[in-house]
């Protein structure tokens, strides 16, 4: 049976504010390395195999601090990258959807194009990695789609998946099913020290 964790990487400065990241390279705030680390210490409790990638700043910045405690091997797969958003990438939902209230954007990857990328990538990941455990740090919009393509209603696709969350699927009797998605327990240490600080 492969399992694979989704993981959307660490909060960055214009997930704080609100702004739409798409393919736009922003690292890893402050937040988002300790949100990293926090994954890490709570995965090494447990054994998996490797570690894939989205190519983008954020996501390989997760991985690679995931890694310094998962000495794991490290893979990019430009197949699960966020969704490009077009000329909206940098603005916030008020001023999108003030100037596109129907979403669609200029320039934005087309949905049909976005998922079949997605599939594309799970399809690989069970080619190259079939019956082992497979840790993908990706991104909001990339893991809720795939939640949502393999949920068989059983997802809610209006749930604000977090960062640093964790999501778990399976791929038995020929389909993947979700086990369990928006895990944040071993982040609620991290929001217990943010308010103490405020």
């Amino acid at each position: 049976m492969t399992t694979i964790c989704l993981i959307r990487h660490g909060e960055t400065e214009w997930n704080k504010v609100g702004r739409i990241q798409g393919t736009t390279d922003v690292p890893l705030n402050e937040t988002g390395r300790q949100q990293a680390k926090a994954c890490g210490s709570h995965l090494k409790e447990e054994a998996w195999d490797i570690i894939v990638t989205s190519p983008l700043k954020r996501a390989k910045q997760t991985a690679a601090i995931i890694n310094e405690t998962m000495r794991l091997p490290l893979v990019e797969m430009k197949e699960f990258q966020e969704k490009h958003f077009g000329k909206v990438e940098g603005m916030t939902a008020e001023e999108r959807y003030g100037l596109y209230p129907d979403k669609n954007y200029p320039g934005q990857e087309q949905p049909e194009e976005f998922h079949s990328r997605l599939s594309k990538g799970l399809a690989q990941l069970n080619e190259r990695f079939g019956d082992r455990r497979v840790l993908v740090v990706a991104h909001g919009g990339v893991i809720s789609a795939i939640l949502e393509q393999l949920a068989h209603g059983e997802y809610d696709g209006e749930v604000r998946l977090q960062n640093g969350g964790l999501n778990h699927l399976a791929y038995a009797s020929e389909r993947w099913e979700i086990q369990k998605y928006n895990f944040i327990d071993h982040l609620e240490l991290l929001e217990t020290k943010a308010n103490l600080s405020h």
